[in-house]
């Protein structure tokens, strides 16, 4: 983590949470560690209440769990947490789908339309890390489309926590393509304007990468 400049207090509870958090999803900050809060306060060259703030913020995002005697840690998900987040995800994933899919504009389908090449460019380049990012942003623009505020915070809380999972999981041979090829039958059932079209595109999508967590052998890619 790095240290981040003066700000309101409110300003250094926002970028101590930001960074926090990006350390954790980078896996910097790895499973089990603690998050102390005048050792994270240390860290980023703050106080100690914007990093008490920004520690209950990652916790309550399921980031990090609290317990007795040791405070704050970050979350070590084992492979049963993670055959949950993605049961729910599959769920939600689908209803965005579903929800968009009537709404979607020329400008929504020319967004995800250059979210799906640059995705392509990852997998052809074999970019792992571009293609987490891409991958989460073409799922980003859906939900922005679908205009349901809560269910995009539900699922901004479970790919996070997805992300977190990510060191437990293997990436199967060929996955990162098979995962553009279905972004790509996402985006043309969103073309159809067909709501229960769309969303058994975006089920079978997650649907698919669940089978994947349970199945796979080897070092699965979303």
């Amino acid at each position: 983590m790095t240290q981040i400049g003066t700000d309101s207090e409110v300003g250094l509870a926002e970028r101590a949470y930001v960074s926090l958090r990006d350390a954790i999803l980078a896996h910097e900050l790895r499973p089990g560690t603690r998050l102390s809060v005048p050792v994270v306060a240390e860290r980023l060259g703050i106080s100690r209440s914007p990093a008490r703030e920004a520690i209950a913020r990652i916790a309550h995002e399921g980031l990090a769990s609290v317990t007795p005697n040791r405070g704050a840690i970050v979350a070590d998900l084992a492979e049963d947490d993670l055959v949950e987040i993605y049961q729910l995800r599959e769920v939600l994933e689908g209803l965005a789908c579903r929800l968009a899919a009537p709404l979607l504009t020329d400008a929504d389908a020319d967004r995800l339309d250059s979210l799906v090449t640059q995705h392509a460019s990852a997998v052809e380049a074999n970019d792992v890390e571009r293609h987490y990012e891409v991958d989460s942003a073409f799922h980003s623009a859906i939900r922005d489309v679908a205009a349901n505020s809560r269910l995009s915070s539900s699922l901004d809380l479970l790919q996070g926590q997805v992300r977190l999972g990510m060191y437990r999981t293997h990436r199967s041979p060929g996955g990162m393509q098979q995962a553009l090829s279905e972004h790509r039958l996402i985006l043309a059932s969103l073309r159809l304007g067909d709501a229960e079209v769309a969303e058994a595109a975006g089920r079978a999508h997650i649907a698919r990468l669940l089978r994947d967590l349970r199945t796979v052998p080897e070092p699965v890619a979303t």
